[in-house]
C-alpha cells in the first residue's frame, strides 16, 4: 500500500473585516485567526488600545463591542465583524473629553498611564449602564483591570466624580480645547 503524505496546511483564510470603530466605518484585510487587539492596533491604527498580558488578566486591552466591555486580546476579530467597537479614542467628543477622562486627569486616576485606556473604557461602560454607581459597584466594575501604580483609590474617586458630573449635569471647565502649538517645530 502506497503511503500518501498529509497535505500541508495552507495559510489561514483571509477576508475583509468591516466594523464601526469609534463611529467610523472601517475596513481591513484579516486572517481568520487574528485577534481584535492586533486588528485595532495594526490594521486600523487605534494605538490607544494597549497590549498588556495577552492572557486576559490585566484589562489593558479593554474595548467596547456594542457597548459591552471585552478584552480585545481574547476576542477574535471575526467576533467583532460588522459590530460597533469603541476604543479609548472613541470616548471623547472631538476636543471634549468624556467626564471619566476629565476626572482621571483631575483626580490622579492614572500615573504611568499604561493601564489607563482599559480603565477608562471599563468605567465609561459602567457609567453608561449605571450613572450613579456606589463605590462598591465601581470597585466591582474595575476588578478585571490591573494597575501597579495607583492603589485604585484615585481610580474609584475618578469614577465617583464622573458619576456626579453625569448624574447632576455639572459642567466642568473643559480641560481640552483648541490651542496653538507653543513649539510648532519650525527650527530654532
Amino acid at each position: 500500500m502506497a503511503s500518501h503524505p498529509l497535505p500541508l496546511a495552507g495559510s489561514p483564510p483571509v477576508e475583509v473585516w468591516t466594523a464601526s470603530v469609534n463611529g467610523k466605518q472601517v475596513q481591513t484585510i484579516i486572517k481568520s485567526h487574528d485577534i481584535l487587539l492586533d486588528v485595532l492596533r495594526d490594521g486600523i491604527g487605534s494605538l490607544g488600545t494597549k497590549r498588556g498580558c495577552d492572557m486576559g488578566t490585566c484589562g489593558c486591552c479593554t474595548v467596547l463591542i456594542d457597548g459591552e466591555p471585552r478584552l480585545s486580546c481574547m476576542t477574535l476579530a471575526l467576533e467583532a465583524k460588522d459590530r460597533q467597537v469603541t476604543t479609548v479614542e472613541g470616548l471623547s467628543d472631538g476636543h471634549h473629553l468624556h467626564p471619566i477622562q476629565e476626572m482621571f486627569a483631575e483626580c490622579g486616576g492614572s500615573q504611568c498611564g499604561f493601564c489607563t485606556p482599559g480603565f477608562l473604557v471599563t468605567s465609561a461602560a459602567l457609567l453608561e449602564a449605571n450613572p450613579t454607581p456606589t463605590r462598591q459597584e465601581a470597585m466591582d466594575a474595575i476588578e478585571g483591570n490591573l494597575c501597579r501604580c495607583t492603589g485604585y483609590q484615585q481610580i474609584v474617586d475618578s469614577i465617583m466624580s464622573a458619576s456626579k458630573i453625569l448624574s447632576e449635569g455639572i459642567q466642568n471647565k473643559p480641560i481640552t480645547g483648541p490651542a496653538s502649538d507653543p513649539d510648532p517645530g519650525f527650527g530654532g
